[in-house]
């Protein structure tokens, strides 16, 4: 029976994960409003062609699409940061802010597991910052943000877009092919890489370029192996930056959780500079992701230069549990029950208990036998004479 069901990629959130699930967000929003961030929230469902008509759009096949009742096509929010971009563009009305957000996002291609069709992130947005100290911030944020929900040993790694434009900058390909090969870069298959490469008329240097990216992984050591491999300005450039940010990482005391990886490349017509992902050995898939999008507001009619990153809940979730960082269930604080004729007493005896900051609970039924089926630190009882704590 299809009622008993779900459709692939969608899951329930039963109340032991749930209620991690907002102890995350808990200690996420505590770290954010500290650390100068402000709530955003956009709107659940857009138009179709607020999205559509942009270079940075979604591939339509990834949006839940919908009509409305005067058969305008709608779409469930595709991505947190674009919308946040039109906000950003159409309303915000100043050209800095650091925002945050919990929001969903739906993915329709996405099937299932840890790829799941409705996602649920918590986010930052850094907009109307530029060069590489806001990007080196941005990156040890997340970092801080993965401690702070006790996800251990997170490693980011940190890459930069513009390289790879820059070494195919002179290869003939167009912006489509260029996206070709870089989805065949990222499913590591050079092969095909190469068939696209070869029939657009790149030359030796850019083949050879995009068959070393694979190994363009690691320290600070990577950067001179990524420059001996062009002599692009574009691409020299983006080494010049990833050195700056990480010089500044070490600084801050975050080499150990970074590394750098050219060879993962992140949609060109989204991102404009770094991009990076944040990995624990237990999952594999990024827990957090991000970079910088400087365009991404210019479709909305503004430009913006931005940084973000946002994080999969329930994939931390994931990590915690596969770490063995779960937090625990907390026990209740209180218990109250009652006597029948005591029961305006009880009520406001537990009302007083929760405004006090307890976990308290009222019995629904009458006796002490109730009272002790209810685990808590502390048990009260409450008859006509008064209150009898056990």
């Amino acid at each position: 029976m299809t009622f008993r069901k779900l459709p692939t990629g969608m899951q329930d959130i039963l109340p032991p994960e749930c209620r991690i699930l907002n102890q995350i967000k808990e200690r996420l929003a505590f770290l954010f409003e500290h650390s100068g961030y402000e709530p955003v929230l956009s709107a659940a469902v857009d138009y179709y062609d607020t999205y559509s008509q942009i270079e940075s759009a979604l591939p339509e096949e990834r949006m839940f699409k919908f009509t409305d009742g005067d058969g305008k096509l709608l779409v469930l929010r595709p991505d947190a940061t674009l919308s946040i971009s039109r906000i950003a563009a159409t309303k915000l009305g100043r050209e800095q802010a650091r925002l945050y957000y919990f929001a969903d996002k739906w993915d329709a291609q996405n099937a299932g597991g840890l790829k799941s069709r409705e996602i649920f992130q918590a986010g930052v947005e850094r907009l109307g910052e530029c060069g590489a100290f806001s990007d080196a911030q941005t990156i040890a944020f997340a970092v801080d943000c993965a401690r702070a929900v006790g996800i251990c040993d997170l490693i980011v790694e940190v890459g930069h877009v513009g390289y790879f434009k820059g070494i195919l900058h002179d290869s003939g390909l167009t912006a489509a092919q260029a996206e070709e090969v870089r989805r065949h870069i990222n499913a590591k298959d050079g092969l095909n890489a190469e068939r696209v490469l070869s029939s657009a008329g790149a030359g030796r240097s850019t083949l050879d370029a995009v068959r070393a990216l694979p190994a363009l992984f690691g320290g600070r050591e990577v950067f001179d192996r990524a420059e001996a491999l062009t002599e692009s300005k574009e691409a020299r450039a983006a080494i010049a930056h990833l050195r700056e940010v990480e010089r500044i990482l070490t600084d801050m005391g975050y080499e150990k959780s970074v590394c750098f990886d050219l060879g993962t490349v992140k949609r060109l017509s989204y991102y404009s500079g770094v991009v990076f992902s944040g990995f624990v050995r237990e999952l594999g898939v990024p827990v957090l992701s991000g970079g910088r999008y400087d365009t991404l507001a210019d479709g909305f009619g503004k430009h913006i230069p931005a940084v973000g990153f946002a994080m999969g809940l329930k994939r931390v979730l994931v990590a915690l549990e596969r770490q063995g960082n779960l937090p625990s269930a907390p026990v209740l604080d209180a218990a109250v029950g009652c006597e029948r004729g005591a029961e305006r007493e009880a009520y406001a005896l537990s009302a007083k208990l929760a405004a006090e900051g307890m976990r308290a609970v009222l019995a629904a039924e009458y006796g002490r036998d109730a009272l002790a089926a209810i685990a808590a630190k502390q048990h009260y009882f409450v008859t006509k004479k008064g209150v009898q704590k056990t």
